[in-house]
């Protein structure tokens, strides 16, 4: 049996109106720190053979502070598989503005969500596509533990394959900053034990 815990990144700045981030570089808020040290404080006692991060600042910074919480020397390893979605030239607009510049293609987008890609961006179905040869990869992994940082989107394309959630429907799965879900590979078979906990509820679950 083999155990990945995969973690969304620290809260970002929130900007009113909201804007498309996408692989945007963005750092955390003081609200993301903290909330990855509380995480790294869970976390503490709890086995991590390896621990990866995507290549993205934010997701770097959320796995230094955990570690630092856990008060361990390991490193993080950035892995771009665990990517959020290129959003190309919609990244920076609001959804006004991708009206705008970009006529019809936000209602496209709504209509298919897993194959719509933006100029010069990504599909879901795309990153599903790196989240299959992620998993792949974790299961030929040495390490028995795992804790993977990673994005919204990326998580999300992840969880609907291995539970065969059509990709239309990605956005009912809730990803909530620096939120906890755990994998178990059983028999070949990548199981979720749970989804999208905050620290106080994986503090309960792993007493």
């Amino acid at each position: 049996m083999q155990k990945l815990f995969l973690l969304r990144h620290g809260q970002v700045p929130q900007i009113t109106p909201r804007r498309f981030i996408g692989c945007t570089d963005v750092p955390l808020d003081a609200t993301g720190r903290k909330q990855a040290s509380a995480m790294g404080l869970v976390l503490k006692n709890v086995p991590l053979d390896k621990i990866l991060c995507s290549d993205l600042g934010r997701t770097k910074h959320t796995a230094k502070l955990v570690l630092e919480a856990r008060g361990t020397a390991q490193k993080a390893v950035p892995m771009p598989l665990l990517r959020e979605i290129n959003l190309g030239r919609w990244e920076g607009l609001t959804k006004a503005e991708v009206e705008d510049v970009f006529p019809g293609q936000f209602e496209q987008r709504g209509r298919d969500m897993g194959g719509f890609a933006p100029e010069q961006g990504e599909s879901f179905a795309q990153v599903q596509s790196r989240a299959a040869h992620f998993l792949a990869a974790m299961e030929k992994e040495t390490a028995n533990t795992v804790l993977a940082v990673s994005h919204a989107g990326f998580i999300r394309t992840l969880l609907c394959r291995v539970q065969d959630i059509p990709l239309a429907n990605m956005f009912d799965v809730e990803q909530d900053y620096c939120h906890l879900n755990l994998l178990e590979l059983v028999d070949g078979q990548w199981m979720v034990r749970f989804s999208n906990q905050h620290a106080e509820a994986v503090a309960a679950r792993l007493a």
